[in-house]
């Protein structure tokens, strides 16, 4: 049997991590790298692992880079915090490790949970990120959240779903929606500088998500669920582009002040980071 070696990301993790970490602790390696947490995380993952590695946060591709240059074994899997392995997809995971794959890699079904409901529909139903794959063949794409990886060679498709408990309260939903929309606003700045927000951005870009989601993706089959689920989607919409209108407003002003949108200005959310910072557009190639 080819040995498999678990990564996880961690930072204030405390209410979810000993589940995640119970439900793979049938695997032959549990590596965590986390970034600052101080609220009892590490000691629940001492629990479970001594591979525990403290980093700096720089946004979850690089520390999941940071996990995958550490493992001793041929084969990875990488879950979040807030996610667990099924006793289904246990028994499949062991089935590929002894049956001599021609794959390199597994997407793996993601039942998400929204206010501890299952969402099926609202485009949460066909979830299936890329999670198991040969160590060997596999790179991290290079982006600051909801990175992935790139398997070189086949891929298959495990159907034993991975539970995720994607957000628990809507306290949680709208911290991780400015956290997400700052980093979306920095990607975007700097992959289309020059490119101006007008109205229909805020107007009908949010529509157009509220429709598919809705709609044309049938959230209206999850109930008031479903529904909530996708006004919040329309509105994390129209709140990435109002951070880049205001990002480029500050600049056009000429009072170099800026709002935090940067992974190292939105990696703690403790008093202080919410202020404007003086600078910070020197990243961006602006065509003026």
């Amino acid at each position: 049997m080819d040995a498999l070696s678990v990564i996880v990301i961690t930072y204030n993790e405390a209410p979810n991590i000993g589940a995640c970490l119970q439900s793979v602790s049938w695997a032959d390696e549990i590596i965590i790298v986390d970034c600052g947490s101080t609220d009892g995380t590490l000691e629940i993952c001492g629990e479970y692992t001594d591979r525990i590695f403290e980093e700096e946060r720089h946004g979850s591709g690089l520390q999941k880079q940071q996990a995958l240059d550490r493992v001793m074994h041929p084969w990875v899997l990488n879950i979040d915090a807030d996610e667990q392995v099924s006793q289904n997809l246990e028994r499949d995971i062991k089935k590929i490790q002894t049956g001599g794959s021609a794959e390199n890699g597994f997407y793996i079904l993601r039942q998400n949970y929204f206010l501890n409901k299952h969402i099926i529909h609202a485009g949460w139903g066909d979830d299936r990120p890329l999670r198991l794959f040969r160590r060997e063949k596999t790179e991290v794409t290079d982006t600051q959240v909801h990175e992935g990886f790139i398997v070189d060679g086949p891929v298959g498709v495990i159907s034993s779903p991975l539970i995720h408990d994607t957000y628990t309260s809507l306290y949680q939903y709208f911290e991780k929606l400015n956290e997400y929309t700052s980093i979306e606003v920095r990607n975007r700045l700097r992959a289309h500088p020059g490119r101006r927000i007008s109205w229909p951005h805020l107007l009908l870009a949010p529509l157009g998500a509220f429709w598919k989601l809705y709609v044309v993706k049938k959230g209206f089959l999850d109930g008031f669920h479903g529904l909530l689920l996708c006004i919040l989607s329309s509105v994390s919409v129209m709140v990435g582009y109002a951070k880049t209108w205001e990002y480029q407003m500050r600049r056009k002003q000429g009072d170099n002040l800026f709002p935090p949108i940067r992974t190292e200005e939105v990696k703690t959310r403790q008093p202080g980071y919410n202020r404007l910072i003086k600078g910070g557009d020197d990243e961006f190639n602006w065509r003026d």
